[in-house]
């Protein structure tokens, strides 16, 4: 199977108006335009009966003490731990594409409904967790939200946009489903798998190369 993820490289930066949060010189980090990217796929193998699309950055502090905290760094060293930003299952067998925009397009304080997306089903991404503690931003979300690593990290994330072809119509998720719930529900059950890998740092020292 095939993906593209339009405006990324295999590899190379994603598009700030991908992201959750840009870079600004005054505050360090500012809300960007958060747009769900146009996911287009084929060779799509026989007996395919949906979709799920799965993103993630492996790249998460698994201590998060010194996140986005003035005079402090996140060490590159500390052991890392998955955060989804993008749960979409039950997408119909005949989908072969999702367009820009279609599942996010800007910043929702206190995050995106459950259900239904704009195909499919969305599950809840891990700014539920991250932000539970913001009385301004706390609140349950959906469907996607795009990157927004700590500004102070030494090590630059890299966001995993994932399409699986299933052998079944639905994962028979609902409710607050997460991450572990949508790969727990696949296993057993995916024919094909296609990957695009984005970076993104939101750390201004990190070299001119990598931002």
């Amino acid at each position: 199977m095939k993906l593209t993820v339009s405006g990324i490289e295999d590899g190379n930066p994603a598009p700030e108006k991908f992201a959750f949060g840009v870079f600004n010189e005054d505050d360090h980090m500012s809300f960007g335009a958060n747009r769900s990217p146009e996911m287009i796929w084929d060779q799509v193998p026989e007996g395919t009966r949906s979709f799920a699309i799965v993103m993630f950055d492996p790249d998460v502090p698994s201590i998060a003490d010194d996140a986005n905290q003035e005079g402090k760094t996140v060490s590159k060293d500390i052991p890392r731990v998955d955060f989804f930003h993008w749960l979409l299952v039950d997408i119909p067998a005949r989908m072969r594409c999702l367009p820009e925009g279609e599942d996010s397009d800007g910043v929702i304080p206190k995050g995106k409904g459950s259900g239904g997306g704009p195909v499919g089903v969305r599950g809840l991404n891990s700014f539920t967790q991250f932000l539970a503690g913001n009385p301004d931003m706390a609140g349950t979300y959906f469907g996607y939200d795009g990157p927004c690593p700590p500004w102070n990290d030494e090590l630059l994330h890299h966001y995993h946009y994932e399409v699986h072809a299933l052998d079944i119509e639905t994962l028979g998720l609902s409710g607050e489903f997460d991450g572990a719930s949508v790969r727990n529900a696949m296993k057993g059950h995916v024919l094909a798998s296609a990957r695009v890998i984005g970076t993104y740092t939101l750390n201004p020292d990190l070299p001119e190369c990598q931002r």
